[in-house]
């Protein structure tokens, strides 16, 4: 289930060289399924620290596989209509979002 236009990409092998721009970005599991809806002020820097780190503490996120991302100025708002159009087509949250605490207000 692909939540962005963007193309899905392999983890390891294309997350070093996003740019260093705000965006909205989903994280799949290797069946293809949403599994985190992120947003950031700098992709680059939040993508290296998850390389750097392999998601360290998060047993959750180490699952990931591919990703899709967008670039955006309004990456808040867009997360959180992303998250939201996910809950209403399947009734829940994606895995690793399920202890985020989404503000629609």
């Amino acid at each position: 289930m692909e939540l962005l236009d963007d193309k899905m990409r392999v983890w390891l092998e294309s997350a070093k060289f996003v740019k260093a721009i705000p965006g909205v970005y989903v994280l799949y599991n290797r069946s293809k399924e949403p599994i985190f809806i992120g947003e950031t002020n700098n992709l680059e820097t939040t993508f290296t620290k998850y390389l750097d780190t392999e998601f360290e503490g998060n047993e959750c996120m180490q699952k990931t596989s591919s990703y899709q991302r967008i670039f955006s100025n309004n990456q808040k708002q867009e997360q959180v209509e992303l998250i939201e159009q996910y809950k209403n087509e399947t009734g829940k949250y994606p895995e690793c979002n399920s202890e985020l605490k989404i503000k629609t207000s």
